[in-house]
């Protein structure tokens, strides 16, 4: 496998539920006092975990300034079940090196959850779009022929990978890997796993609803600002 230059626009896509702005960003001015900030929060909340994988992030591991909750959340917030590259130990920030594979991925992954659940349709969400500018090394893993790293739903060995490959854990860590989409043909993401190599500020893009009707098709709506009055 190769480590290869990634400099591309990427897209991340999440839900518009998630606040803009952490409660600390206005407010802890350094990764120490942010780590007290997050630490005094623990006290009074059940959502422990969270703060479990804070205590994962080395010294020098957190990212602070404008945006910077936007990106911690990603790697703090993440499943208890992983995703591809990360078990529930720490996230890690994805992205689609385009915004149609953006909306791939993050459509199969809420219809799946959808399809799971008796009252899963009709439904509709409202999401929004993250933008940052990569210009960053990457372990390389676009054309690479391996059933493991790409299964569609088992990612067992492919967070077993990222674990011997990820910062912070292995002996010789990577910052980002870039791959191919296992959901959109031709599409290709990126995975980084040091919060602060995700380039900040994060900028906001576009507003999108996706809509299911009652027998499950989906319409991907985009959300466009009206002049008015």
């Amino acid at each position: 496998m190769k480590s290869s230059k990634v400099t591309s626009r990427t897209h991340r896509i999440i839900a518009s539920r998630y606040p803009t702005i952490g409660v600390f960003e206005d407010i802890a001015e350094n990764e120490d006092e942010l780590r007290v900030a997050f630490e005094l929060e623990a006290m009074t909340n059940g959502r422990l975990q969270p703060y479990r994988r804070l205590a994962a992030l080395p010294e020098g591991g957190v990212v602070t300034g404008p945006t910077a909750s936007i990106a911690m959340a990603a790697f703090l917030h993440c499943s208890d079940s992983g995703g591809r590259f990360n078990t529930s130990r720490l996230g890690a920030w994805y992205a689609a090196l385009d915004q149609r594979t953006a909306i791939a991925e993050t459509v199969y992954h809420n219809e799946r959850r959808l399809r799971m659940s008796d009252a899963g349709f009709p439904n509709r969400i409202q999401l929004r779009e993250l933008v940052v500018n990569v210009d960053m090394r990457c372990l390389d893993l676009r054309g690479v022929d391996d059933p493991v790293l790409y299964d569609k739903d088992d990612y067992a060995g492919s967070q077993l990978f990222a674990l011997n490959h990820r910062w912070p854990f292995s002996e010789k860590p990577v910052d980002a890997l870039v791959y191919d989409s296992v959901r959109r043909d031709g599409g290709e993401n990126i995975c980084i796993f040091r919060p602060t190599a995700v380039p900040l500020p994060i900028e906001q893009g576009e507003h999108f609803e996706y809509v299911w009707d009652a027998a499950g098709e989906l319409t991907v709506l985009k959300l466009t600002n009206v002049d008015f009055p």
